[in-house]
């Protein structure tokens, strides 16, 4: 059967962001880490987010990575929300707006609390606007307010 996984290129962080990666998703691991030879340097690296395949590769000539590429967490608890947020900016990541941030290798994530599709697709215009209004200057999404301003407090 044939699969699709994506394929991060890093200049020389492969194992490292690989591994960063599955201690703080669960059901996660490194599945096969690929080297150039006894002891040589690591070329790629195989794993596993939530149990979904992906593979890093060292080796990538020129920029970095953009936000055409990312990845969105769906937490149930602002606990959980709050975990993400911290371990993907740690050590260099960087906020952004809308629950949206860089981790320390420039790859994109949206940590998302599940509630928000439902805030934001409510049929109450009035209701859902007030949620986009008040995600909109976030950088860290708050499951409380989001919900304060759903109900017009």
């Amino acid at each position: 059967m044939s699969s699709i996984r994506p394929f991060l290129w890093y200049a020389t962080e492969a194992e490292d962001a690989a591994n960063f990666y599955v201690s703080i998703i669960p059901n996660s691991r490194v599945v096969n880490v690929m080297r150039g030879g006894p002891g040589g340097p690591v070329i790629a690296v195989d794993f596993e987010l939530d149990g979904r395949p992906f593979a890093a590769l060292n080796g990538r000539q020129g920029p970095g990575f953009t936000e055409a590429t990312s990845f969105a967490v769906t937490c149930e608890t602002q606990a959980e929300v709050d975990r993400y947020w911290n371990a993907l900016t740690s050590g260099g990541g960087e906020e952004g707006q809308c629950g949206w941030l860089k981790d320390r290798w420039g790859v994109s994530w949206q940590v998302v609390p599940a509630v928000l599709s439902k805030l934001l697709g409510d049929p109450d215009p009035a209701k859902a606007g007030r949620v986009m209004q008040a995600m909109l200057p976030m950088r860290r999404l708050d499951i409380a307010a989001l919900e304060r301003a759903h109900a017009g407090a």
